[in-house]
């Protein structure tokens, strides 16, 4: 039986992208980011949710799309890397994608070596890129977060 994966979906400036929904926590209302010092310039600063102090980290920067400020109809994805937990803003979520494996199109095949993306889902109204959150950050900017949060 071929697998199925998961996909929870989301935009950012009307492009569709998603996240392996084993991953994913959570999704909150945007709130409040404190700004921290020292701290890689891809990361916002942290939060409060409930309880935790997570660091919000910007896609928009990490894929060159136009930055803009949080704004109160924005959605905050709480999700799992394999280092810790983090707070990714993002216009919309969609919700959950099912689509046979077959769909979707490793990052090696379009692009050896391509950075922070998974793969890209082909859907009949267009492309939905899947992140992958463990490459995400840099060794050095986990270590600069790890520091800073102290």
């Amino acid at each position: 039986m071929d697998r199925v994966p998961q996909l929870l979906q989301f935009t950012l400036d009307e492009q569709r992208y998603a996240l392996p929904l084993f991953v994913v926590e959570r999704i909150v209302r945007a709130a409040e980011i404190t700004p921290l010092p020292k701290v890689p310039e891809i990361v916002l600063g942290v939060l409060n949710v409930h309880g935790a102090v997570i660091p919000a980290v910007n896609i928009r920067k990490r894929f060159n799309i136009t930055e803009q400020e949080i704004g109160i109809s924005d959605q905050l994805i709480i999700a799992r890397t394999k280092r810790r937990m983090v707070a990714l803003p993002v216009d919309a979520v969609l919700g959950v994608l099912e689509y046979p494996e077959e769909l979707i199109v490793k990052a090696e095949q379009i692009v050896p070596h391509l950075d922070y993306v998974q793969g890209v889902l082909k859907l009949d109204d267009g492309l939905v890129l899947i992140h992958d959150l463990d490459t995400f950050l840099s060794l050095d900017e986990h270590l600069t977060l790890d520091e800073a949060m102290k």
